[in-house]
């Protein structure tokens, strides 16, 4: 009987809880499962196992977080790229896995993503930074690090920053390296500076595939070298290029963050590899000081006891570590709020799948998380502090202030020169410093501290030199017999010298970028050439310019442009300095009260030894006063206007009058008007 009513119980009790009336306390599963897909001996793997695992531990100890529900994690090594990679994802994606944190390839996240879109499965990776991985696209894919178009925006501002205008790209031939340098260009052209050339190399590339390359690299033009490739082979190009001696004096070497992450991973690198990355160029995403990132860092030896990195070295905490930690956080404080908001843990099966179901490829398991859009959208407005400070999304998706350390690497170590912020630019100061203030764009806030070059120089490189396996322009030299310190050729030699050259050379060297070129001698240096012919030559193409004292005539310049000329020609130049209203008294202006009384007074002089020496025997200073007086005034005149034409043996006596008369209306215009230069030739 007693067993009778217990049953009864039981059942009454089953159906009270079914017509809801325990419906106010929600139902969370005892765990959730993760998926985590990385390589686990790459340098960014390596460190993100053991942060992603410390972050799971730490989530499943605090219930506050979950209320309860613990966080079961599967990793998987996914140590190949390509299909291969592609498969492991997809044995996640065969269990009731909600959620991915990776991958770390950008290239198998392209992949992955679509999948990731049809089964709505959100995938968190933290170092999958390919900018167009856009959420618009792929909107199941959250990037949890920062994307590379602020990064390529930092290298396009370090660029400009130090007047350089032409760099070289050095990436892997795949998507991630092919969009990275492709959002490096857009940035550079945004401040007017470019990519001169493309250096692809293959993600496998062997040694001998670096040498071809980098022996290219250095037959160009520019010396700015952008490097944004892959740490396993990234370090081969520095040690090639210190063997082909590209790591000295004039070079300038930008590495992407893979560098800064090789770095803090397997410090201290081998002797032979720091040498040959001596003043480097790395950034490296920037985590702002604080309590909680200070504590998982003192952690971080009793996390990896008994883990080494390659080698015998202890194995260091790169950001890309803390990144990977924040982001089972930020997926924790989503799952949360999922089950706040009712959410429940379902799968259902594709029926675009079912539909290809046959052979062994067993498509049907694949099943869709019927939770899958409330679960991304509780993770893009996850608004918590974690070890790298403030996490929240953009609009776009992206984490908001975006930042990197610029870092120059000297000696043993390393050097942080500065920052650079999406907010304020490149700054000496922390860029959580200036949030408080209002962004500050302008070139003058823009500084960095000294840095030392490769080469150990402190004297910024020039960033370009004269390329060896580029066209020489053809500039032809005169090769005169006369006036040879204008131009002459040096005897025995193809070099020239003279005025014309110094010029020309100082004028090259004024350039910030390089001119290519080759004098070539014109002439058969017995008789003075013809300068009209030469001008003719270089429209015809048989040279691209000349060189030397060439008169700037009518004909020629209708045939080639000129420079401006830098010897005096004897040309005069009569300009109006300014405008006036013309009146009878203007010839006033141009002297002063004093210069025109010292005027008069000279000319009162003059008139008066004129007629002294006139007196005596010429008639006309004869007479009454008064028409003694008019014919000395006349007489000077004439004799300062003679002076002036200086010109009295050329022409007739009667052309004084008229030059006299035909000025006389226009004097006060001519008085007006400002004279440059006046050269009067007899």
């Amino acid at each position: 009987m007693k067993t009778i009513w217990i049953l009864v119980l039981v059942v009454f009790y089953n159906g009270i809880s079914l017509n809801g009336v325990a419906t106010n306390v929600p139902t969370r599963p005892p765990f959730v499962s993760i998926g985590a897909l990385l390589p686990f001996n790459s340098t960014i793997g390596k460190v993100a196992k053991v942060a992603i695992q410390a972050a799971v531990d730490d989530v499943n100890a605090d219930p506050s977080i979950l209320g309860g529900t613990k966080l079961r994690i599967k990793m998987q090594n996914a140590d190949k790229s390509g299909f291969l990679g592609i498969i492991d994802a997809l044995k996640f994606m065969e269990t009731d896995t909600v959620a991915i944190v990776g991958p770390q390839s950008s290239v198998t996240a392209h992949a992955i993503s679509f999948v990731a879109n049809e089964l709505q499965i959100p995938l968190l990776s933290y170092s999958s930074t390919d900018p167009t991985l856009s959420s618009r696209q792929f909107p199941f894919f959250v990037m949890t690090a920062r994307n590379d178009l602020y990064q390529m925006a930092a290298i396009a501002e370090i660029v400009d920053y130090y007047g350089w205008k032409e760099v070289i790209a050095i990436y892997g031939d795949d998507d991630y390296g092919r969009n990275g340098i492709a959002a490096l260009g857009d940035k550079l052209a945004e401040r007017r500076c470019k990519i001169s050339f493309k250096a692809p190399l293959t993600p496998a590339a062997t040694r001998e595939e670096i040498t071809d390359l980098l022996i290219k690299v250095a037959l160009t033009e520019s010396r700015i070298l952008v490097v944004h490739t892959f740490s396993s082979w990234g370090p081969v190009v520095f040690s090639v290029a210190q063997y082909l001696g590209m790591m000295g004096p004039g070079y300038v070497w930008i590495t992407t963050n893979w560098l800064s992450t090789l770095l803090e991973t397997d410090s201290p690198l081998p002797a032979g590899t720091l040498d040959d990355i001596q003043g480097v160029l790395t950034l490296r995403m920037y985590t702002p000081d604080s309590e909680l990132k200070r504590k998982f860092v003192s952690r971080w030896s009793t996390l990896t006891s008994g883990t080494t990195a390659y080698g015998s070295n202890p194995m260091g905490l790169s950001t890309y570590g803390l990144y990977a930690y924040d982001t089972v956080w930020l997926l924790a404080h989503a799952i949360n709020a999922f089950f706040d908001q009712g959410g429940n843990i379902s799968f259902s099966n594709d029926s675009r799948l079912a539909a290809m179901r046959g052979g062994s490829l067993h498509l049907d398991a694949l099943n869709i998380f019927n939770g899958g859009n409330l679960l991304r959208q509780n993770i893009l407005q996850v608004n918590m502090t974690g070890v790298t400070g403030k996490v929240k999304f953009n609009p776009d998706g992206n984490l908001i202030h975006p930042a990197y350390d610029i870092i120059n690497v000297i000696g043993n170590g390393i050097r942080r020169i500065g920052y650079w912020s999406n907010y304020s630019g490149l700054s000496v100061v922390p860029p959580e410093t200036l949030y408080s203030r209002p962004p500050n764009r302008s070139s003058s806030s823009q500084k960095l501290h000294g840095v030392i070059w490769p080469g150990q120089t402190t004297q910024k490189p020039r960033g370009w030199v004269f390329p060896e396996n580029g066209r020489h322009l053809r500039i032809a030299v005169p090769s005169r017999v006369s006036y040879c310190e204008f131009v002459s050729q040096v005897p025995g030699t193809d070099k020239f010298a003279g005025y014309c050259i110094d010029v020309f050379t100082a004028a090259i060297n004024l350039l910030p970028y390089a001119v290519p070129y080759k004098l070539i001698p014109y002439g058969d240096g017995v008789n003075n050439p013809s300068c009209t012919e030469l001008v003719r030559l270089i429209t015809a193409g048989v040279y691209d310019a000349a060189i030397g004292d060439i008169a700037i005539i009518t004909t020629r310049t209708k045939m080639v442009d000129f420079t401006q000329p830098f010897i005096e020609s004897g040309l005069v130049v009569v300009a109006p300095v300014k405008k006036r209203n013309s009146s009878a008294w203007a010839f006033l202006q141009p002297f002063t009260g004093q210069m025109w009384a010292v005027t008069a007074l000279f000319f009162i002089i003059v008139g008066a030894v004129v007629w002294i020496l006139e007196h005596r025997l010429n008639d006309d200073f004869r007479g009454p006063p008064r028409r003694q007086l008019i014919t000395i005034l006349w007489q000077v005149t004439c004799n300062i206007i003679c002076s002036l034409i200086d010109c009295s043996e050329m022409v007739p006596p009667h052309f004084y009058l008229f030059y006299i008369l035909s000025n006389f209306v226009t004097i006060s215009e001519f008085l007006n008007l400002h004279i440059i230069e006046v050269h009067f030739l007899a």
